[in-house]
């Protein structure tokens, strides 16, 4: 789902930037709604998912390998919509991307920003203590995160599972985000909490902590006339 907090406006031929969001998910959703797409992602196997779902639809789109914190290749006011997925906490800094977005979105364009909530990034499920799932570490903007485990589980498309070494992360504290965002002329529309959890689940389990910690925060941004 594109409009995740129910305040997207109308895409039908309008610009939209799918930043980071390489996978072949949210683009054919834009281009099917009449958007003219483009994806800028930093790895070249996201970006081929994005032009294999676009073909078997009949669609098209731009599709771009790059780093979010640099998008010079795109003049000022390029875009109406910059929908960005979850990806900033792989970078120790965010400011330089909420400059590239501000300045490539035109006045009164939206900016969909899918982030960890720091207050939860190291109380993961695996730390259930009995009580509940402890925060270890200071709110400190730009420190490197240590999960429980540092493996993903990657489903195949064959329905097998295999494990390989996450991406380093980074702490994005609310100040530094909220601020950030605010002081480049962003006007905040919506914010979600995902995913909901549910409070009733097994203690420990995924479910549960998701209720207890909501790990992710979704908002959505105005860009000032």
């Amino acid at each position: 789902m594109v409009d995740d907090c129910g305040v997207m406006a109308p895409v039908g031929g309008k610009d939209v930037l799918c930043l980071a969001s390489g996978g072949g998910q949210q683009s054919p959703a834009f281009a099917l709604l009449g958007a003219r797409v483009t994806v800028v992602d930093f790895a070249e196997k996201q970006l081929a998912q994005d032009a294999l779902t676009l073909a078997h639809y009949g669609l098209t789109g731009r599709l771009e390998q790059g780093d979010m914190r640099d998008l010079s290749r795109f003049a000022d006011n390029s875009f109406d919509l910059v929908w960005h997925a979850f990806s900033l906490n792989f970078i120790p800094d965010p400011l330089p991307v909420f400059n590239e977005v501000r300045r490539v979105l035109r006045p009164g364009g939206q900016y969909r920003l899918q982030h960890h909530n720091p207050l939860a990034m190291d109380a993961d499920e695996e730390r259930w203590d009995g009580y509940g799932y402890p925060v270890r570490t200071p709110q400190i903007q730009g420190q490197e995160i240590t999960f429980a485990s540092d493996e993903w589980e990657i489903e195949q498309e064959d329905a097998t599972v295999v494990r390989v070494v996450g991406p380093h992360e980074f702490r994005h504290t609310l100040p530094t985000v909220l601020n950030g965002l605010c002081q480049r002329g962003f006007v905040l529309q919506a914010v979600r909490e995902d995913p909901v959890g549910d409070p009733d689940a097994a203690p420990g389990s995924w479910a549960h902590y998701c209720a207890v910690t909501c790990p992710w925060l979704t908002s959505w941004w105005q860009a000032a006339n």
